[in-house]
């Protein structure tokens, strides 16, 4: 199934049970983010790209694998945005692209001999079906 833009955006604040459309701009989840300088779209901005249908390019920024899942973002949100969990969200449409909807714990292994998936991905998968 080729998933349209539209359909991404829904599915990103779907996973991540967040409310984009809150985001005031405050820039707080940003300026409490310990790996900023090493994001290309900073936590605010991610918002702003999910809202935007942008979510492509999300799923191929650096930022996505170099938030640290620290939910720092999550926890200063004036509004309850959830930035952390869109990223988080955006992650696991990553593997859902790939025809992988779900993460079994037995199959964590064999994936992370994979030098080219991502530890945090392999986390975030893990943590949403885990369930």
């Amino acid at each position: 199934m080729k998933m349209t833009d539209e359909y991404k955006k829904e599915k990103v604040i779907e996973i991540s049970g967040s409310a984009p459309s809150k985001c005031m701009k405050c820039g707080k989840c940003s300026a409490s983010c310990p790996n900023f300088d090493n994001m290309d779209i900073k936590p605010h901005q991610f918002v702003s790209y999910v809202l935007d249908g942008r979510v492509d390019e999300l799923m191929e920024s650096v930022t996505l694998f170099k938030c640290l899942s620290c939910m720092a973002c999550v926890e200063r949100c004036p509004r309850n945005v959830k930035p952390g969990k869109l990223i988080d969200a955006a992650r696991q449409l990553l593997i859902r692209q790939k025809d992988k909807n779900y993460l079994l714990a037995d199959s964590v292994p064999e994936m992370c001999k994979d030098e080219d998936v991502p530890q945090q991905l392999l986390v975030s998968a893990f943590r949403r079906y885990k369930r």
